[in-house]
């Protein structure tokens, strides 16, 4: 079974930077691999070594920018998931892809994944950590023509068809969908490893290869942004002291202000 796994160079919100007034600086931002697809690598090889054959693609779209900066970002991403696993990596690098959306991205990455032939199965995580819209599962699957399933907590192989333990937080849902199909993966369907020094060394033996949008046959693609920029949120604090001789007094004025602030109601 051939097996895609969609891997994306996410902005690392472990480093946010802003400027003075408060926008977010992007261009400043280090790209890291969203902790999600680590989830869907470690499955993605699961279900390799259990079904005996076959091999698992990384794919991704850069879109962070400018590529003439973060080409080698995206590739050490890429390096990651080859050392996490995955046999070989593809990523799409062009500018005029960048930024991206979920629609303009689905599409290209729909191109690459055919370019590279027929996969049974592309696996995701459940959202990007960046922007977690957990749009582009289910507009790949649209795309390439797959059934699609969403925040799997667990995947079973059963003769040809997939059954699947979607999370829908209040309950669980089972659900038997055919293949080939494009799944989305929640946290907790595995606990990823951080690859070791051998598997790290490995990686960089892998074949990894990047692609321009006219090398998969598209001139133009429009994209359109939700957003205008991107603005980091401030929180004042009113930094209210409560003073007093004794722990009950302390408590007494906590729950006046709460009770003034409607925090508690009585």
């Amino acid at each position: 079974m051939d097996i895609g796994v969609l891997v994306k160079a996410s902005l690392d919100v472990n480093m946010i930077r802003v400027d003075s007034e408060g926008r977010i600086l992007l261009d400043a931002i280090p790209l890291a691999i969203s902790e999600y697809d680590r989830n869907a690598i470690t499955e993605a090889v699961r279900i390799r070594d259990e079904t005996g054959g076959g091999k698992v693609v990384a794919f991704s779209v850069l879109t962070w920018g400018p590529a003439s900066k973060r080409a080698k970002e995206i590739e050490n991403v890429m390096r990651e998931a080859l050392a996490l696993g995955a046999d070989e990596a593809h990523a799409i690098v062009d500018d005029s892809i960048i930024p991206g959306d979920t629609i303009s991205t689905a599409k290209v990455l729909a191109k690459l994944i055919c370019k590279m032939g027929k996969f049974d199965l592309v696996l995701s995580g459940e959202a990007s950590q960046d922007m977690m819209s957990s749009q582009l599962p289910v507009r790949l699957a649209r795309e390439l023509n797959y059934s699609v399933a969403t925040f799997a907590r667990k995947i079973e192989l059963l003769d040809g068809k997939i059954r699947v333990t979607r999370d829908l937080e209040d309950y669980l849902q089972v659900v038997n969908i055919s293949l080939p199909a494009v799944i989305s993966v929640t946290g907790e369907i595995n606990r990823p490893k951080l690859p070791t020094l051998l598997q790290i060394r490995r990686a960089f033996r892998k074949p990894y290869n990047s692609y321009t949008l006219s090398q998969l046959g598209v001139e133009s693609i429009e994209i359109k942004l939700p957003y205008k920029e991107i603005n980091l949120v401030t929180i004042s604090r009113k930094n209210v002291i409560l003073e007093g001789d004794k722990l009950e007094d302390i408590a007494d004025q906590l729950i006046e202000r709460l009770i003034e602030e409607g925090v508690i109601k009585v």
